[in-house]
């Protein structure tokens, strides 16, 4: 199965956090997504003042929301990817 790629925007941010929620949500989000197997994978996450908008690759939106779920995460809104365009497209 191939995996798309999606942004996810959460609210609040995690920038908010001290250092050790930062490191007990990212592991707990890691934990979930070994138990969830290769339908999903996290990229990377760019954290604003008041948002953090995560880059998934995933087999569809639902196993995302499944992660959320049992990660605690909030899910604000989740975007599937339709192409990738940079500086040299």
């Amino acid at each position: 199965m191939t995996l798309q790629r999606f942004i996810i925007e959460r609210v609040p941010a995690v920038g908010s956090l001290e250092r050790e929620q930062l490191r007990a949500a990212v592991s707990k989000s890691k934990d979930v997504m070994r138990q969830l197997g290769p339908d999903i994978q996290w990229a990377q996450s760019y954290v604003s003042d008041d948002k953090t908008f995560c880059v998934y690759l995933a087999s569809d939106e639902a196993i995302i929301r499944k992660h959320a779920e049992m990660a605690g995460l909030p899910v604000t809104r989740i975007v599937r990817v339709g192409s990738i365009i940079d500086p040299a497209t």
